[in-house]
């Protein structure tokens, strides 16, 4: 029997995903699970993208531009201005989702064997882009009681060799939510621009900043605009991860001519994704405002509810959807999957994504779990409640 690749057996299960199975059993038993465990909102699609795939009026479904519509892109210009990123059309590909420029970028700026730093724990489909594009990630950790900060850059510095060829990051960040300062950004573009390195940004949730902080783009910061590759994504800033649209974004013209033969071979990106997507801008700042105010709300409600449950703990995270809990229990893999197949109260459960998964270093996270707070306040108040319930019972607790 021929055997499969070993690129296969190193590729990570999906901390989110993988036990989706385990979730599916425990709806067919009649209990009803609470999703916590992915970065899906439930706030509505904005009316202008709903619309522009209601009133479709094509004959064919064709192709798009490899690059995207240029409508699109252009419209995307106009968007970005609004943050101080000034852009032409041609910086911009539009792709399928925020994951494939991820992965576009690794292709086009890593060669097999390249490494890339990326401060963990981290989206854990980065080391999946990477094992793809032939690259080796060097995880530097930040720490949950200092908040998931930047490390000092001495330590960026330990793990650069001759085969260094990128830093990535996730501002603000998925799974922890912690936003870069200004000086982190700066002392990140002094590394950049020492090593010559690329810079992987990804901004995909640039909207939701709970500080009075200014965002901080990868795109601000002087002297390396030709090592930044900025990855953004329309999924959760319009709550339409469905549709998967994405972007790559850089000024990089070398960058944009390997990038384009990759667009080219997977021909276009989604037809009526780009449809709903360029709608989707025309989006007032009342919806913005409207999705900023919730998730406000949303985090106060999850956060302060963690930190009241005996033995748990999570720092306050200034952006993003998410955080990162440390909990009182021996394994948190073995504990999420517990709350699905051993455990329900009242007939209701949780589904957490253990935060093991979000780490390379052997041994991290393991009494981590990642939290996404895309439900309504209710929906949380009752899922800490049955989560308080859990630990109570959970014959791994620990302490």
């Amino acid at each position: 029997m021929p055997t499969i690749s070993v690129r296969s057996h190193e590729m990570p299960a999906s901390p989110i995903r993988k036990l989706a199975p385990l979730a599916d059993a425990a709806k067919q038993r009649g209990i009803h699970v609470y999703h916590l465990n992915i970065g899906q909102p439930d706030l509505p699609t904005p009316e202008p993208a709903l619309a522009a795939i209601r009133n479709l009026d094509r004959k064919v479904l064709e192709y798009s531009p490899s690059a995207g519509f240029r409508t699109c892109r252009k419209k995307l210009t106009g968007y970005y201005k609004k943050f101080n990123i000034n852009l032409t059309v041609d910086d911009i590909f539009v792709t399928s989702g925020g994951s494939e420029a991820v992965l576009f970028a690794f292709l086009s700026c890593l060669n097999p064997g390249d490494e890339i730093i990326v401060p963990e724990p981290a989206y854990a489909n980065y080391m999946a882009f990477a094992i793809s594009a032939g690259a080796v990630i060097r995880s530097i950790p930040t720490s949950i009681e200092e908040g998931f900060a930047l490390p000092k850059i001495e330590k960026f510095e330990e793990l650069i060799s001759e085969r260094t060829k990128g830093i990535l990051i996730c501002n603000p960040n998925n799974p922890t939510g912690y936003l870069y300062s200004r000086r982190e950004m700066n002392q990140i573009r002094d590394l950049v621009k020492k090593y010559d390195l690329f810079l992987f940004s990804d901004e995909v949730y640039r909207e939701f900043i709970y500080t009075g902080s200014p965002y901080i783009s990868a795109c601000h910061l002087e002297g390396i605009e030709q090592n930044v590759v900025l990855i953004d994504s329309v999924s959760k800033r319009y709550s339409e991860c469905g549709i998967r649209i994405g972007a790559l974004i850089t000024k990089n013209e070398e960058v944009r001519k390997a990038v384009m033969k990759f667009c080219q071979a997977r021909l276009s990106p989604p037809l009526i994704g780009q449809i709903a997507a360029e709608a989707s801008l025309d989006a007032g700042e009342e919806y913005m405002r409207e999705i900023y105010d919730e998730y406000v709300e949303r985090r106060k409600c999850l956060i302060d509810g963690l930190n009241k449950i005996p033995g748990v703990y999570s720092p306050i995270p200034m952006g993003a959807f998410y955080t990162v809990a440390r909990l009182p229990v021996d394994d948190s893999d073995k504990f999420c999957a517990w709350c699905l197949s051993e455990f329900d109260y009242e007939g209701e459960t949780v589904f957490m994504a253990p935060a093991s998964g979000f780490y390379t270093t052997p041994g991290t996270g393991v009494n981590e779990v990642r939290i996404a707070y895309v439900l309504k306040k209710e929906d949380l108040t009752r899922a800490l409640f049955i989560l308080g319930k859990v630990l109570e019972q959970y014959p791994g607790r620990i302490g």
